[in-house]
């Protein structure tokens, strides 16, 4: 179990971990574990919020460290993957062609002009969130990572190589139980610590995870890694929008 720990840790962000072969052994279980990369991401942000709040910094400097401060700590695999994937979506080209875009090293302008939207979006949500908000949107990293997992040991595969597909059959085929039950359990946690914005949150990546199912079953015929990273970071800001939104129309 150490060993898939630190797997998980080591492919999905760039904290400091131990060496250790990637065998299957290892992998069998790494994705259980993907939702705890999450939390040591939520707790980061959560905890950064604090501490430039303590530092009195202006609202548009945190904003803007909050903003990239996930990218930082996942090392920029999950917006390397929406990067890719406008990119291919943007180009109207057949299934194949598509696929042969998403493992185009080069970069196109849709990738540019996208990611830009995207971390203006960040940005601006960023700067309406309090310290209530925070918490939930902290959460929010375990929440897409426990959904992302899910995709990745349930749907239908674009291609039968590359990481999904490597991930899908290293795991054994009880991860999928594992995960559903870290959904179960933290879905009952935000329901019960706060039943209008734990829906709110709840609703929000759900929306997102049943449009990325849709959306690479048509336009792709499956996930693959790239299209995982484009769920995981739309996810992200869905969360964080609704959680500002909410706020605003409700007052919660």
């Amino acid at each position: 179990m150490l060993k898939s720990i630190i797997v998980a840790f080591s492919m999905y962000s760039k904290i400091p971990m131990p060496q250790v072969e990637w065998s299957e052994k290892s992998m069998r279980y790494y994705m259980c574990f993907f939702p705890a990369v999450g939390a040591v991401i939520g707790l980061c942000v959560v905890g950064g919020y604090f501490l430039m709040e303590k530092l009195k910094m202006s609202q548009s400097a945190a904003a803007a460290i909050l903003t990239a401060l996930p990218v930082l700590l996942n090392g920029g695999i999950h917006m390397d993957g929406f990067m890719d994937t406008m990119d291919a979506k943007s180009s109207y080209k057949p299934v194949e062609e598509k696929l042969k875009i998403l493992k185009d090293p080069h970069t196109g302008a849709f990738a540019v002009i996208y990611a830009i939207v995207y971390f203006l979006l960040c940005f601006a949500f960023f700067c309406e969130v309090g310290a209530k908000q925070i918490v939930w949107i902290g959460a929010g990293y375990i929440y897409s990572r426990i959904l992302s997992g899910l995709s990745v040991v349930t749907f239908r595969k674009a291609k039968k190589d590359g990481m999904v597909a490597a991930s899908a059959d290293a795991a054994q085929k009880n991860v999928k139980w594992i995960l559903a039950a870290e959904l179960f359990v933290y879905g009952a946690a935000v329901l019960c610590i706060d039943p209008p914005m734990g829906a709110v949150c709840l609703l929000a990546g759900m929306a997102v995870f049943v449009h990325y199912r849709r959306m690479s079953y048509r336009v792709f015929s499956g996930i693959t890694g790239d299209l995982a990273g484009y769920f995981l970071q739309l996810c992200e800001l869905a969360i964080l929008a609704a959680v500002v939104l909410a706020q605003k129309v409700t007052g919660m």
